[in-house]
């Protein structure tokens, strides 16, 4: 007998094509746990290629619902499909195809377990697509647990090394600390709404008559999230989280994971607090000023490639985050800054995982990951120096590279509201972009001037599934610079914003 029916509640409907993406990744997660139960020594070759099967496979509901165009709701609107959701659910299905393909040799040379890495990489990524969907805090809290839990795992993977260790100790720590205080606000929002549903909190605290309530509520939520994506000053764990863990690991955190905290953030803000932009545009335009900033200057003294990197990431989440300081303006000011978030989101997973590909492949030869390592790059291995810098100056902005046109969005976004601070914050865009130019062509010009140490040119062997996700990732970086309009027809903004998603 079913038991909601015996308790008289009814069966919540399921659109199973809209529940698809998840379902296929649940029955990959499924197949590698079998497979690597029985299957033993043997199975270790498969579990990359079963990985990275399933991901591809989960795509193609991606792809049908799309073509579908149908907006679909279930659980009383707690779960959304639309192209919002949609967009995403791809961007990490492909980001976490293309971490498989730096895994792959990564992980089989490196006496780690592979059967419970790619797990917890598919496990992480169910949890990214759900929140991709998620328009209530339960859901929401759910899909940022499910997807954190299985990271800070995979930070510490590097087994017996106390700088993998370090970096999961401290993102545990970071992130637990961070969803304490999330959810600390998250229920605030619930005991003064009586609701979790996005849309009903967003009606309930309009007219509220506790402002003092819902201002720290706000806060605590933003903050909580400003933790997930490394704003400073919440961001002290990423540098060293970033260092310590495997580079793969690294990353999956630096394009997933902080993803999937902006898209939370996004949906949460412009759902659940439209009618407090007070509250949140001073806080989030202030958390943008204060990232890009400091990001930018650390950065420019760091000599190790993958800190420089971490910091130079942490500038780039105050890219990200700058359009939202003036979403609660108006209407068109909130589209415009999903429009520009998303279509940023999408450059900057092409953009970081291209040069972490070129960062492992050079590691294959050097061992490391200091700056000077790079050193006549060009005279042995001319590809990566060349992929290297195109991913470099694209993160700089430099047309015709994919960054030019995130970074376009970026401006129009701010300033479309006409406002002083959108103007000012613009301003401190440009700035911060002069600065990051700067570390970014040292590195150039170190692959490309600088004699190669020891005088070793010994030409970098580069793996196929290295070789394919450079592919990948200078394709899209190449295409999007030149042919924006093919990123620019899928944001989904206008259906994300007049249904709530």
């Amino acid at each position: 007998m079913n038991i909601l029916a015996a308790v008289g509640v009814d069966n919540p409907p399921l659109d199973w094509h809209a529940l698809a993406p998840e379902l296929v990744l649940v029955g990959l997660l499924a197949v590698l746990l079998l497979v690597d139960a029985f299957g033993g020594e043997r199975s270790r070759w498969a579990m990359p290629s079963l990985t990275g099967i399933g991901l591809l496979a989960a795509l193609i509901p991606v792809a049908t619902l799309a073509y579908d165009g149908v907006v679909r709701s279930m659980f009383d609107g707690a779960y959304v499909v639309d192209n919002y959701a949609l967009l995403f659910k791809a961007l990490f299905l492909i980001a976490g195809y293309v971490v498989v393909l730096l895994s792959t040799n990564y992980i089989a040379e490196g006496d780690y377990w592979e059967g419970e890495y790619y797990q917890l990489l598919v496990a992480s990524l169910l949890g990214m697509t759900v929140m991709a969907s998620a328009r209530d805090l339960i859901s929401v809290f759910l899909a940022l647990e499910l997807l954190s839990i299985p990271a800070y795992m995979l930070a510490a993977w590097r087994k017996r090394d106390l700088g993998s260790e370090e970096a999961g100790m401290k993102y545990y720590l970071m992130g637990v600390f961070a969803s304490a205080i999330l959810l600390y606000g998250m229920s605030l929002l619930y005991g003064m709404t009586g609701s979790t549903l996005l849309v009903d909190i967003a009606g309930a605290i309009e007219g509220t008559e506790v402002p003092a309530l819902v201002a720290l509520a706000v806060v605590l939520v933003v903050v909580g999230f400003a933790f997930k994506v490394s704003a400073v000053p919440f961001h002290t764990w990423a540098p060293d989280t970033y260092q310590g863990a495997p580079t793969p690991v690294t990353a999956f955190l630096a394009v997933g994971s902080k993803a999937a905290g902006f898209v939370a953030l996004m949906t949460v803000v412009l759902i659940a607090f439209p009618t407090q932009p007070r509250i949140f545009e001073p806080l989030i335009w202030a958390l943008a000023a204060v990232t890009m900033i400091v990001g930018n200057l650390i950065a420019l003294r760091q000599t190790n490639l993958v800190r420089m990197l971490a910091y130079s990431g942490v500038a780039q989440a105050g890219y990200i985050l700058a359009p939202l300081a003036v979403a609660g303006v108006s209407g068109a000011s909130a589209a415009m800054a999903v429009e520009a978030v998303s279509t940023y989101l999408v450059i900057y997973a092409a953009m970081n995982l291209g040069a972490f590909a070129v960062v492992i492949a050079v590691a294959r030869k050097t061992g490391s990951a200091e700056i000077d390592s790079y050193g006549g790059l060009f005279s042995y291995s001319p590809v990566l120096a060349v992929c290297m810098s195109v991913f470099l100056f694209s993160l700089a902005g430099i047309p015709p590279l994919a960054g030019w046109y995130g970074k376009l969005t970026i401006f129009l976004a701010l300033i479309e509201p006409g406002t002083l601070a959108g103007y000012i914050l613009a301003v401190i865009v440009g700035l911060a972009s002069v600065i990051a130019l700067f570390y970014y062509a040292r590195v150039a010009k170190v692959m490309f001037v600088d004699p190669a140490p020891d005088g070793d040119t010994t030409p970098i062997r580069v793996p196929m599934s290295l070789a394919a996700a450079l592919t990948i990732t200078v394709a899209v970086t190449l295409v999007v610079g030149v042919l924006p309009q093919v990123l620019a027809r899928v944001t989904g903004a206008e259906t994300f914003l007049s249904i709530g998603g």
